[in-house]
């Protein structure tokens, strides 16, 4: 690879040590690279990557990481994430170890790229996002036990009591899903998983279903045949009504 495309989260690398000292040593092995422009909100601006990029590198956490991919919606850029937080999940590569990285893609052989799919999803008014990690469902407004119930290509598949449901992907598999009680899925496979969220049941556990399987979430009346709202959450990031 020759051309490099950074994506630095300011609030890990405040003064751009980080990202400049990775810039040079890109340089000292004769490629090149270029820095991603964002709006004030921190978002990369779209049409911005050029034509010849042919990785971008990541700098900062597993949040970051997820954050470049939704910004990077439609671009086909494989992303490499160096990790400048705490969990390293997604960014599997160690500040400590980028010199091996970019050696590694600079060399003569070819990086092999791992495809991770991502859930696209619809919720209240017909809006559309996608997620990287999940779409959880939750509840909004005070704290009760909501009726949830899942379909999949149209038939119902459970009811679920409980304080929401997560879908998620497998790469997705590590995060709410696992503290929700949910299954380690393998992040390259091609599957979604259903975790409720404290199922007001006994017997309740997640359930593994195929990529493409139509999942649908309806929510259910309130106790007094009042009509529910919720949220629908797409990694953590954008919210949306239901």
């Amino acid at each position: 690879m020759d051309s490099f495309y950074i994506i630095t989260n300011i609030l890990k690398d405040k003064d751009y040590a980080v990202t400049e000292k990775i810039c040079n040593y890109i340089m000292q092995k004769g490629k090149k690279w270029t820095l991603a422009k964002k709006d004030e909100e921190g978002h990369i601006l779209p049409g911005t990557v050029p034509s010849d990029a042919e990785c971008g590198l990541v700098l900062g956490g597993d949040g970051t990481l997820i954050r470049a991919i939704r910004d990077l919606e439609g671009e086909e850029l494989p992303l490499l994430g160096i990790n400048l937080g705490t969990l390293g999940y997604l960014a599997e590569v160690e500040l400590k170890d980028y010199q091996y990285a970019i050696d590694r893609l600079c060399g003569e052989e070819h990086a092999a790229i791992e495809l991770r799919m991502m859930l696209e999803g619809v919720a209240g008014d017909e809006k559309k996002d996608l997620a990287v990690n999940d779409i959880v469902l939750t509840r909004e407004g005070n704290i009760r036990i909501v009726q949830f119930n899942v379909y999949v290509n149209g038939t119902l598949l459970n009811t679920y009591l409980a304080d929401g449901v997560i879908i998620s992907t497998p790469t997705g598999s590590t995060g709410y899903n696992l503290s929700a009680g949910g299954p380690v899925v393998e992040p390259t496979a091609s599957i979604i998983v259903i975790t409720p969220i404290c199922s007001h049941a006994l017997n309740t556990s997640s359930v593994v279903l195929s990529a493409e399987d139509v999942i649908e979430v309806e929510l259910g009346e309130g106790r007094d045949g009042s009509i529910e709202s919720g949220m629908a959450y797409f990694d953590g990031a954008a919210a949306m009504p239901m």
